[in-house]
């Protein structure tokens, strides 16, 4: 027996000059980005391009360090395109900044270094990422936690008609963005537990497999969370969010159709409940199905001027887009946070807009190869539950802006004006930099090799045998004599 270093992904040196050469190139979009939406205001002294360059390029220089001392096998592009979208996002906080009454931009790189560093935090400290599988009723009770501060008299705050905030010293934040995260480690840590109850238990009826009431346990949770959110809270895009992240685990953990089906049924019926009977819910979809309605548009609460601007202001982007500074976001209510999409399409073109949600695409893609990649169940469906809340946040926000569902408020990950959802994202993509390390890294790993001894094996003896036999004589054999067995770097 001897120990042999096997190296998975194990990519050269030089893709990772690479990787700091596009987190460099990334960075700079920011300045750049901000010197063509007006020259003559950075001319004529403006210095908010060089903090936010100056937050950006040395966040990324100590996020690029910490990952080559405690994640060097990492994937290399996730930061290089979180840093892009990041960039373009303050760019366009800047510029919505010059021609509206909004002052986001200050506030937004003071958070783009707060998440930065919450990141870097977190890659320093968790050595291995399957310690979190042991909080998992922790994060449970911690996402409750976080989701019932909002309604503490004094503490939570109400901001057009959805109670989703805290206010401490005088600034905002939104607990539910943290909330996501410990769901997904609680949803990771349970179904990766009880997937095989979960597939084998429960009574088969024709082609399906009907899962126990015990086993529905988890779903009810979610389903009753999202409900409660949606009820007091009075936040649709908050209770669209966790659920669509329970259901898109359970899928990826069991890959049963009738867990969707399930998931669609709870949806329908909450969603029948909550027109009827929560009037938040009734506006959002009274100005989503009749949007340009006269009364429907000029209606002071739950109006549809702000979904209509932004598909007007989206159509006249066309294909090249009007140029950075040549649009009217001005004319879009809470265009650098909500309808910020609308904002970037507009000046961006749908060309413009494409390469965006192309890089979104390979941001998730590579959180889905570190899913694919880590050995332990915990890991692949942390990883995949923590790219898939992006998919479903990304659907949400650009489903509603193009009318395609009912507009939500919720805000576009590292672009969006807004400090709890950047710096709940920036830990997300911390945590999955710390998998994809996982994944790729080099592992030490128990090679068989016989000697001319007499207790040599005799592969031969066994050619009859069945694969699982041979393997389970082999382990016999070498516990004999051996102790251990794979060791993972």
């Amino acid at each position: 027996m001897a120990l042999s270093l096997r190296q998975k992904n194990d990519a050269p040196r030089s893709r990772y000059i690479v990787g700091f050469i596009l987190s460099a190139v990334a960075v700079a979009l920011c300045p750049i980005s901000m010197w063509l939406i007006d020259s003559e205001v950075i001319a004529g002294g403006d210095t908010r391009w060089l903090t936010a360059t100056l937050t950006l390029g040395i966040g990324a220089l100590v996020l690029y360090l910490v990952i080559q001392f405690k994640a060097r096998f990492a994937d290399p592009l996730i930061l290089p395109l979180v840093l892009a979208l990041n960039s373009i996002g303050l760019a366009m906080i800047y510029r919505i900044d010059l021609t509206t009454s909004a002052q986001a931009g200050a506030s937004q790189v003071m958070w783009t270094g707060v998440a930065m560093a919450a990141a870097a935090i977190v890659l320093l400290f968790l050595k291995d990422h399957r310690a979190l599988r042991r909080v998992t009723y922790i994060s449970l009770a911690v996402s409750l936690f976080l989701l019932l501060l909002p309604l503490i008299p004094g503490l939570g705050l109400e901001i057009n008609g959805a109670r989703i905030w805290i206010s401490i010293a005088g600034r905002t934040f939104q607990p539910g963005e943290i909330a996501k995260i410990t769901l997904a480690i609680f949803f990771a840590g349970y179904l990766s537990t009880h997937r095989d109850l979960i597939l084998l238990a429960g009574k088969r009826v024709g082609p399906f497999r009907l899962p126990r009431f015990k086993d529905l346990a988890p779903m009810f949770i979610a389903w009753l969370l999202s409900i409660g959110v949606l009820v007091f809270q009075r936040d649709l895009g908050s209770a669209i969010l966790f659920f669509g992240l329970f259901m898109a685990m359970i899928f990826l953990a069991t890959g049963q159709v009738t867990w969707l089906v399930l998931g669609f049924l709870f949806v329908a019926a909450g969603g029948f409940l909550a027109y009827n009977f929560i009037s938040h819910v009734y506006y959002r979809i009274s100005s989503w199905v009749h949007a340009f309605d006269p009364d429907v548009y000029n209606q002071v609460v739950g109006g549809s001027g702000q979904i209509v601007q932004g598909v007007f202001g989206l159509a006249s982007g066309g294909l090249f887009g009007r140029g950075w500074g040549n649009g009217r976001p001005d004319l879009v209510s809470y265009s650098n946070s909500d309808m910020i999409i609308a904002s970037l399409g507009e000046e961006l073109g749908l060309i413009g807009l494409g390469a965006l949600l192309m890089m979104y695409m390979l941001l998730v893609s590579r959180g889905f190869r570190a899913s694919l990649g880590v050995r332990d169940a915990f890991g692949k469906l942390l990883a995949a539950g923590l790219s898939a809340v992006m998919v479903v946040q990304l659907f949400v926000v650009i489903g509603g802006v193009t009318r395609l569902i009912p507009l939500t408020g919720l805000t576009t990950p590292f672009m969006s004006a807004g400090g709890s959802s950047l710096l709940a994202n920036w830990v997300i993509v911390a945590l999955l930099i710390a998998i994809s390390h996982s994944a790729r890294a080099p592992q030490l790993v128990d090679t068989f090799e016989p000697e001319e001894s007499s207790d040599t094996i005799d592969l031969d003896s066994y050619e009859n045998d069945g694969a699982t036999s041979v393997i389970s004589r082999i382990t016999d054999h070498n516990n004999a004599d051996h102790q251990g067995g794979a060791v993972r770097e």
